[in-house]
């Protein structure tokens, strides 16, 4: 088997390297929610049948986001490494960076001119750019941006034909925080996912809303059943149930805080976090990630710059777990 990129999870190979049994495991490496959307009985048509675009996932989807300039995708993650195709070859991409990695991997892959930029570097990047990359809020750091400070570098690129291409991974829990309008932008692209929010990571479903020509250059770029009949499936029930996202959004948002508060107590107010993870910059993240890996505590650990994310606990009992485990990382 061959995997071209590293995630959070992987609790297989930390399994097989710290000896505990997958069972065992706690793991908080992701931002994906532990509270799971509770589908239905799936039908028997999802398994039998191909899937169908004029299935309703459609009406259901505008409903939700607010608009009906949306391509499903297999997860936002189809979607990023199809955009960098519609664009003209060699552009100069800025993506602000850290960020979630398959972003620079997409745009370098087909021959971009990708550029990394710390947030105070934007405003002077910007007119050299034709293309600017933004997660929002950023995967990993938790940073955000106004959407006043996103429209303006919208508006700033779109003026020369540039397009901001913002990825909304992580926006559920903020809607009104999001760029997406009922009618498209010209130089506006945004991306969504279904996984993280609605802890549905394992069906792969995301959106794109952009301007029609580009929806449709993308959909060109899809294979003929690029997602599949179980993800519309589970997305239509899931988009569709208002009620259980205002509970989700209720109990993210206190989890969230009760993450950030946990964390703030050992290692003061380095980090930044969002309703769904904490992020932590720290010169000892190795030894804090190795620390709780022995524990059987799955966190995700990066090098540039060295840090650490840490997802949210399930349970009461996970809660006490995780700080027994950051109690002893502790000098």
């Amino acid at each position: 088997m061959f995997s071209s990129h590293k995630h959070g999870g992987q609790l297989r190979c930390f399994s097989q390297t710290f000896g505990i049994p997958l069972a065992d495991w706690m793991d908080v490496s992701t931002g994906i929610s532990p509270w799971v959307y509770p589908l239905p009985p799936v039908p028997p048509a999802c398994w039998q049948r191909l899937p169908e675009s004029d299935d309703g996932l459609a009406s259901v989807a505008a409903e939700y986001y607010g608009s009906p300039y949306l391509l499903p995708v297999s997860g936002s993650q189809e979607a990023i490494k199809l955009l960098p195709h519609c664009f003209p070859s060699n552009r100069r991409v800025g993506i602000i960076s850290p960020a979630y990695h398959s972003h620079q991997h997409a745009w370098a892959a087909q021959g971009h001119t990708v550029q990394a930029l710390k947030p105070t570097q934007v405003a002077a990047a910007l007119p050299t750019l034709d293309v600017l990359v933004v997660v929002n809020p950023t995967n990993p750091t938790a940073q955000r941006y106004s959407a006043e400070t996103l429209r303006h570098w919208q508006q700033t690129l779109a003026q020369r034909g540039g397009c901001l291409v913002v990825d909304e991974a992580f926006m559920d829990v903020t809607p009104t925080q999001s760029l997406i309008t009922s009618e498209p932008q010209a130089g506006l692209v945004v991306l969504r996912s279904v996984g993280k929010f609605f802890g549905l990571a394992g069906i792969r479903l995301g959106f794109v809303w952009a301007e029609t020509p580009l929806l449709q250059a993308i959909a060109a770029l899809q294979g003929d059943w690029s997602v599949s009949h179980l993800a519309r499936w589970a997305g239509q029930q899931a988009l569709a149930d208002q009620a259980w996202q205002q509970q989700q959004c209720s109990r993210l948002v206190l989890a969230g805080e009760r993450l950030h508060t946990l964390l703030q107590r050992y290692y003061g107010d380095a980090l930044q976090s969002t309703p769904l993870f904490s992020y932590l910059p720290s010169p000892h993240a190795a030894t804090i990630h190795q620390t709780l890996a022995a524990q059987g505590i799955l966190t995700r650990l990066f090098t540039e710059p060295a840090a650490l994310r840490f997802g949210l606990p399930a349970t009461e009992q996970d809660w006490l777990r995780l700080e027994q485990g950051i109690h002893s990382c502790q000098p």
